[in-house]
This record gives C-alpha cells, sequence and structure tokens, in this order.
C-alpha cells in the first residue's frame, strides 16, 4: 500500500490526558476507560475537546507500552487526580494517514520510519496515533488513523 507523508511545523496543542503503562492485549479496554473519564471531566468543567482522541506512544515494548492517551483541547486546562494538563510539543513532524483494522497498521508504522531517515530527518522516538473516527460506529476496515511522529 502507498502512504502520503506530510511534513510540517505545528505549534503545541494542548491536552487533557492519562499516562498509563499497560501491555498491547489491555490497550483496548484501557484506553476505553481513559476516554470515557476524559469525556466526562470534559463535560463536568464545560470544556469541549478540540480535535481528535489520540494515543502517544514513548515506548514499543509491548509487554508494557508507556502511553498518554487524551483529548486536544483549544486551550490548557486543570487536571484532576487522575487526568493531566499536557500538550502535544510544538515542532516538526511527519504524518500518514491509515485506513483499517488497528491492529494492521505495523506497514503503515513501517513506511513512515523508513521514510524519516531515508528523507534525512531524525524521530524524537514518540509516535502519536489520532483515532479519526470511532470504532463503536465505524467498520474495521473503514477505520482511518493519523500517525504522527515529532521530528528532532
Amino acid at each position: 500500500m502507498q502512504y502520503q507523508f506530510v511534513l510540517e511545523e505545528k505549534e503545541a496543542q494542548p491536552t487533557i490526558s492519562i499516562r498509563a503503562r499497560t501491555p498491547v492485549q489491555n490497550l483496548p479496554q484501557v484506553l476505553g476507560k481513559a476516554y470515557a473519564s476524559i469525556i466526562t471531566y470534559l463535560n463536568e468543567i464545560g470544556i469541549p475537546p478540540s480535535g481528535a482522541p489520540y494515543v502517544g506512544y514513548f515506548n514499543m515494548d509491548m509487554q508494557d507500552l508507556d502511553i498518554e492517551c487524551g483529548l486536544p483541547v483549544a486551550q490548557p486546562a486543570a487536571g484532576n487526580n487522575e487526568l493531566k494538563p499536557s500538550e502535544i510539543p510544538a515542532g516538526k513532524q511527519v504524518s500518514c494517514l491509515y485506513s483499517g483494522p488497528y491492529n494492521k497498521i505495523e506497514p503503515a508504522y513501517n513506511a513512515i520510519m523508513d521514510w524519516i531517515p531515508a528523507n534525512g530527518h531524525i524521530s524524537t522516538g514518540v509516535c502519536y496515533e489520532f483515532y479519526l473516527n470511532d470504532p463503536a460506529e465505524t467498520p474495521e476496515n473503514e477505520l482511518v488513523t493519523k500517525i504522527v511522529f515529532p521530528l528532532k
């Protein structure tokens, strides 16, 4: 499959998020619980999300993923005991869109990770997935995920 890569400079994006560690097989349950907590909190404080839900991956250890799941907000907002204000950092990034089941996303990752050094860039080691449609309402083959790698 061919992927179109977009290289751009982005401003910092404020978010409300939960940081967690989990094995990959527990990811759907962890994300479901986290997003429910975040949406409930944002509704309580009267701040709507300003973009798609995301997961930041700080490592790729499938038995002990270090993740941040969150929602973008228009301006920084206070957190609570469980939720923290955070941000997706400003800077140069490369992204691509992947369509299909989440468990078949690996070729898109391989393509973007090959593109980065081939085009003279270096990844920061963190990557983000933005979920552009709802898996509860969208057939698995029509799910769209934006993969983003911040660059040094």
